[in-house]
């Protein structure tokens, strides 16, 4: 039957054409060697300065970015809440931010576990996620961001960080743990707006306050700029993750258009999609790290967004508020409210303590993976 395949009238002949189709896979492969696998390498070194996506330090974060939804504020600000538990008891909290008239609500503390500053920002409280959504539709880029040409974000997004009690207050926050600590990275996070949010105080503190090793990774978060935004905070937040999950529609709004690269939405790389393999019980998670482009049309852009239950739960973590009804704070009458302003916003603040154990020096990781 070999013979026939080979068309060959003897083994003698069968056996030459195998030595003579060894022969030229030896040089196909030679030539793989010095031409494709050559580019391959490059490639690979080129890689060694790009941050690595590190699955336990998202599964961590994603439950800081849980907790910050959390309304009663004595438990939250003694990390006693019952989202303040496993993974992510060994935290202190330094200062917890209530933006009362916005409805926003952060907080900055330090991680033992991580020997870094966490920064988290909560999600939209709308009292209709559904209707906060199709608002995000609409949405036009409609403001110049600072001292950047061409740049354009979210009017909202940008104000609601720049332009309210938040970043005073996370600023002289880390500023303080800093000064108890010693150096050590920031690690910022969200989840939805609160993604967004997080987006603009990590560029923030690699710009404007020149803070070092500034990490960032958000769950779930809608784009912000436009292209020349995305490349310009790619230059001065290497450290970024975009983690989207599913059919999420978060992060397919505002909307992306292909044909106006530079007039339309663009996210800012790297993103981490999550979906499922399988059916039944043999169902899997994958995490697909995703190319440098922000838009990877093969990544989330790939399917349709039209979940918002996707949207509300990340590694089985739950990312909303106990009710979406309002903007409820529950708070002891043991805990002072410092910094009140007319608009009745208040920080919390508590100066850190000898309960955590100091951490260690920071070793410089300027090309370190999250």
């Amino acid at each position: 039957m070999r013979d026939r395949f080979y068309g060959c009238s003897s083994r003698g002949g069968l056996r030459l054409q195998v030595m003579e189709r060894l022969r030229l896979l030896k040089w196909l492969t030679l030539i793989c060697f010095f031409t494709s696998c050559g580019a391959r390498e490059l490639s690979i070194k080129h890689k060694s300065h790009t941050p690595v996506y590190n699955h336990t330090l998202a599964t961590i974060l994603v439950q800081y970015a849980s907790a910050v939804y959390m309304s009663d504020l004595t438990a939250l600000i003694t990390w006693t809440c019952s989202r303040c538990d496993g993974i992510i008891k060994d935290f202190e909290v330094i200062e917890l931010i209530v933006d009362v008239q916005n409805c926003l609500q952060a907080f900055v503390g330090v991680s033992e576990d991580l020997n870094a500053i966490v920064v988290a920002f909560r999600g939209t409280q709308e009292h209709s996620i559904q209707n906060w959504i199709e608002d995000l539709f609409w949405k036009q880029l409609d403001l110049n961001y600072p001292n950047m040409p061409d740049a354009m974000v979210h009017h909202g997004f940008y104000s609601a960080y720049h332009n309210t009690t938040l970043r005073p207050c996370v600023l002289n926050a880390i500023k303080r743990a800093k000064e108890f600590y010693g150096e050590m990275n920031v690690m910022v996070t969200g989840h939805s707006m609160g993604g967004a949010m997080a987006s603009f105080c990590a560029l923030d503190l690699a710009v404007n306050h020149e803070v070092k090793n500034v990490q960032l990774m958000t769950f779930g978060q809608p784009r912000v700029g436009n292209a020349a935004f995305a490349s310009y905070f790619k230059k001065h937040v290497p450290n970024a993750f975009r983690v989207t999950n599913e059919h999420d529609m978060v992060p397919h709004l505002p909307p992306f258009y292909s044909y106006f690269p530079q007039k339309t939405y663009h996210h800012f790389p790297r993103e981490v999609w999550l979906y499922n393999l399988g059916m039944g019980s043999l169902v899997y998670t994958v995490e697909k790290v995703c190319d440098g482009s922000g838009e990877d049309p093969s990544c989330c852009r790939s399917v349709s967004g039209n979940s918002i239950s996707d949207h509300l739960e990340y590694f089985g973590v739950l990312l909303e508020a106990e009710t979406w009804g309002s903007c409820r704070i529950v708070m002891g009458n043991d805990l002072i409210k410092e910094n009140v302003d007319l608009s009745g916003n208040f920080v919390l603040r508590r100066n850190p303590s000898t309960s955590i154990v100091k951490l260690k020096p920071q070793i410089s990781t300027s090309h370190s993976s999250v």
